[in-house]
């Protein structure tokens, strides 16, 4: 297996031969004796507009093929965005939680790494943010719309917050302007008006990165659900087929249709103003839908989430990769598409080469985890432990506490009147078919789980164990093992569970 150390000189290498060629926009990068990257002579400095949405998994957009999108036009104006860019099909976050998802995206490393597992926990202070470097290269960076979860939790005790300013933990000092509006429903229309007003803060000779925020398709969603037929729904396998479950996916479909309303008017904008041509927009999802199997679990839906980056004269229209993209990811692409070289802490990979059609060695690997959100301490939707590999056509899951019993996040009482799903599944078990009872509420959970991706998308039978795959499970436990080394995380590593024979030996093997 290739060294992190080679991958990342590799990347460099290759990064230099593109910047010689002038692929990255013709720019040129040095290093400075402090180490900083710092732009030299170059002809146009691209503008960065980054938008995230808020719980918001692949499939849900019509561009990735979902039949509900389409039928019912849900994304529209994603799925125009698609024809001018290129869409990744297997993006994955580093953790199914917004909060340490973010923070690796700005840091290009594991929130393990960055010590930023616990939900509540912000980035310390000497850690570096991609747009650290792009502000010390003469870009204007700066943050609108949904709360970026970069200060940690908003919600704490007063002595937690009074130690996250002693830490200076705080992120403000880091951008040239921040501006924290929620875009919830009753706010979306005037999303047009704050996003124009964001755009008039960056001075006229600065080139710009602007992240903005949706809280679309985050809970709680709207009531008003005209145009979408629940009934007319096509549901995954994996989900019961019940009137809850039906009219909660009916209820976000309509949250993510408005959200994609708003989308078209920040890129009417951009157009107007005559920003299109030299602005890079990427669309992405912070983690995966709050919704079955979903948010918080290290499932497909909770941590692949869809992914289109359009730049005009540089990146084909209307093309797909199934290259692996982790989150981590972003921070180095983001870097040498202006023309810089990553900082070496950083772990991930830059996919520079392949938006712009070139060769590249792709990730085989793409890791993540979960760990503490919130909510009750003995349930795996406030504190769980999972950590996670995946490769072309395997997942590998390890649940460090099976004995949480699964509560899947967000999904709880809300007061927005929607359906209580999970306590309705509850309540009615001996309705749901048996797959469908060992799925959501198996006892104690498998310590293992292995899933064949190409045959078996949905990851409904888990084989961990069997025969024919116990190649396939030896090696994804040993690259997992190596990981959970190399990030300093503090969970046992497989082989230390071995060890300990009896229940858990045979829980490995379930």
């Amino acid at each position: 297996m290739e060294k992190w150390s080679e991958k990342k000189a590799n990347g460099r290498r290759l990064f230099t031969k593109l910047a010689a060629l002038g692929a990255a926009a013709g720019i040129i990068a040095i290093n400075t004796l402090s180490g900083i990257p710092v732009m030299a002579a170059e002809k146009v400095k691209p503008n960065f507009l980054f938008i995230l949405s808020d719980d918001h998994s692949v499939p849900h957009v019509g561009a990735y093929g979902d039949e509900n999108s389409l039928k019912f036009k849900i994304t529209p104006h994603l799925d125009a965005l698609a024809k001018e860019s290129m869409v990744f099909t297997r993006a994955y976050t580093t953790a199914p939680q917004c909060a340490p998802s973010r923070v690796s995206i700005f840091t290009g490393r594991s929130p393990i790494a960055t010590r930023t597992s616990r939900f509540t926990q912000p980035v310390q202070k000497e850690t570096l943010f991609f747009t650290d470097i792009l502000k010390q290269n003469g870009y204007w960076v700066g943050l609108g719309g949904r709360g970026h979860h970069l200060h940690g939790r908003s919600f704490v005790r007063p002595h937690i917050k009074e130690q996250f300013e002693e830490s200076e933990m705080f992120v403000d000092d880091r951008f040239d302007h921040i501006e924290v509006r929620r875009t919830s429903n009753q706010l979306l229309p005037k999303v047009p008006e704050s996003f124009s007003a964001l755009l008039d803060k960056i001075p006229g000779n600065q080139p710009f990165f602007l992240y903005f925020g949706f809280s679309q398709p985050h809970r709680p969603w709207p009531k008003d659900i005209s145009g979408i037929n629940p009934d007319e729904l096509k549901l995954p396998p994996d989900w019961p087929d019940l009137p809850v479950v039906r009219e909660d996916y009916a209820r976000y479909l309509a949250d993510l249709r408005d959200m994609d309303w708003a989308f078209g008017q920040i890129d009417s904008i951009l157009e107007a103003r005559g920003l299109k041509d030299n602005t890079i927009v990427v669309f992405m999802g912070d983690n995966g839908e709050a919704l079955l199997r979903g948010k918080g679990t290290l499932y497909t839906r909770g941590i692949n989430v869809p992914l289109i980056v359009r730049w005009p004269d540089k990146i084909a229209s209307h093309t797909t990769s199934d290259i692996m993209i982790s989150g981590e990811d972003m921070a180095p692409t983001f870097l040498q598409m202006a023309g810089l070289i990553p900082n070496d802490e950083m772990t991930g990979v830059s996919f520079l080469p392949a938006l712009l059609g070139e060769q590249m060695e792709a990730r085989k690997f793409v890791f993540a985890e979960r760990s503490w959100q919130g909510g009750y301490l003995t349930r795996s939707d406030g504190f769980d432990l999972i950590r996670t590999v995946i490769s072309k056509d395997y997942q590998f899951i390890y649940n460090v506490l099976p004995d949480r019993p699964y509560s899947p996040a967000d999904m709880g009482s809300v007061k927005d009147g929607s359906p209580d799903v999970w306590k309705r599944m509850q309540e009615g078990q001996g309705g749901l078919s048996e797959r469908h009872r060992k799925l959501f509420f198996q006892y104690p959970r498998p310590i293992v789980e292995l899933y064949d991706l190409k045959n078996d998308p949905f990851q409904m039978q888990n084989l961990a164990g069997h025969p024919e795959t116990k190649q396939v499970e030896k090696k994804l436990r040993i690259t997992l093992d190596k990981w959970i080394i190399r990030e300093g995380d503090f969970v046992p590593i497989m082989d230390e569970l071995r060890e300990l024979g009896g229940s858990a030996k045979r829980g490995i093997q379930d």
